[in-house]
């Protein structure tokens, strides 16, 4: 069994589930004398079971004398408040309670306990999907201050390590089911694959590292692409199209979206023939062809209106495609669904209330963060691009902003439970 490999210039912040592949990786910082605090993330999906993991982690580290921060949160009511699925509105709970721990901590690095086992069903799911070799590389054994340094450690090295160590664990009960995608490869893809090969974890480890040279490669080919054609506009479409696909494919993800679709690709591609087509629109992005140039830019502004809220009527929003509806009523819910529903306190606003865009100079105070913000800096925190800015919706009434939709609320018009709240409703036309 290979010794991971584990910085020593700085605390660690490892992320413990409480199942086996957590308490190994935190074992194995801690046997080392680093310097290691545990967070735990609780859900909120699985009730008592769940609450029974956080238990266990904290009462784990109390007897290890290792420090421990739990957190909890509701998965479900954010992916519905958000409209995504459960596995993703999780991964942003719990990614988002580690990075802001880690900084309250001082540690320098996350450590996530994804090993070999992990990265052979990432790949195969990748592929069911019809990644390129950005998806097909794998799990990254480092993304900025994350580390994985399990990655190279099977699950059978794992189970091995801590029953030699005694160390415990729980066992996630959802693990069993095959409601989720990758629990499906866990049960029934990688054990015929390893009839073909018993060291699957070995191979699809050495094809991924392959990929991620490869990607490398062309990866720093767009690169150079870019810093000497790129004016801060345009590419010249001529050398952009002597390039090999696989290189302008890449420099056109790193100048648009490197979430770009394999269609959007194509189409954008298709662009440079010199058909009668000059534009192409793709998310947050308007490629244009003219004079021998593709040029870039911003997607299409929205300007919004000031439009006053009347209780009790559906107010239109024709440039988002979207309505609201504020209603009176008792504050009887624990979180604002910013996203979907806003409660605004009834005793804090000031004349109407009207629904519009930004403008110059917002600012406000938000809530929980006992400072001051303009608006620009709190977009410039979330890394809103400028299309999404202008599509932004903020409430506001005679003294200033009360909410901006989708980010958060104005100190002043945070309600308790029990205040007399106007309820913000919001929904597609």
């Amino acid at each position: 069994m290979s010794e991971p490999l584990l910085p020593r210039d700085g605390a660690i912040l490892c992320a413990v589930s409480g199942g086996a592949d957590s308490m190994c990786l935190l074992h194995m910082i801690y046997s080392r004398g680093i310097k290691v605090v545990a967070a735990h993330f609780e859900h909120g999906i699985r009730g008592e079971e769940s609450l029974r993991d956080a238990r266990f982690v904290e009462s784990w580290c109390r007897e290890a004398g290792i420090d421990c921060v739990i957190g909890h949160g509701s998965v479900p009511s954010c992916a519905a408040e958000r409209g995504l699925g459960l596995e993703q509105a999780a991964r942003e709970l719990r990614y988002a309670f580690l990075e802001k721990t880690a900084a309250e901590q001082g540690c320098k690095y996350i450590a996530t306990a994804h090993n070999a086992d992990d990265n052979v069903e990432t790949v195969i799911f990748n592929l069911a999907r019809g990644g390129g070799t950005l998806g097909l590389k794998g799990i990254p054994r480092e993304r900025g201050y994350f580390i994985r340094p399990l990655l190279d450690m099977s699950r059978r090295e794992i189970e091995s390590y801590l029953e030699k160590n005694a160390i415990p664990h729980v066992e996630d009960g959802s693990n069993a089911s095959d409601d989720y995608s990758r629990n499906l490869i866990r049960h029934h893809v990688t054990p015929v694959l390893r009839r073909i090969n018993p060291e699957l974890h070995l191979a699809v480890g050495r094809t991924a590292k392959l990929l991620e040279q490869d990607e490398d490669c062309l990866g720093a080919m767009a690169d150079s692409f870019i810093r000497e054609y790129y004016d801060g506009e345009s590419l010249p479409v001529s050398e952009l199209r002597q390039l090999h696909r696989a290189v302008s494919s890449r420099v056109l993800r790193r100048l648009c979206n490197e979430s770009l679709s394999f269609e959007h690709v194509e189409q954008a591609l298709k662009l440079l023939e010199g058909t009668e087509r000059k534009y192409l629109d793709l998310p947050g992005q308007r490629l244009c062809r003219q004079q021998g140039r593709l040029y870039f830019s911003p997607g299409e502004i929205v300007s919004i209106p000031d439009r006053e809220l009347i209780p009790g009527r559906w107010t239109a929003v024709p440039e988002l495609g979207l309505e609201l509806l504020a209603e009176y009523g008792d504050n009887d819910a624990e979180v604002n669904g910013l996203f979907k529903t806003c409660r605004l306190k009834c005793e804090n606003i000031c004349s109407s209330v009207y629904c519009t865009g930004r403008k110059a100079g917002d600012r406000l105070r938000p809530a929980g963060r006992g400072c001051t913000k303009s608006l620009k800096s709190l977009f410039n925190e979330a890394g809103y691009t400028r299309e999404r800015r202008s599509r932004t919706l903020v409430l506001r009434d005679g003294k200033g902003i009360l909410a901006v939709l989708g980010m958060c609320l104005d100190e002043r018009a945070k309600a308790a439970p029990g205040d007399r709240v106007l309820t913000i409703k919001i929904r597609e036309i």
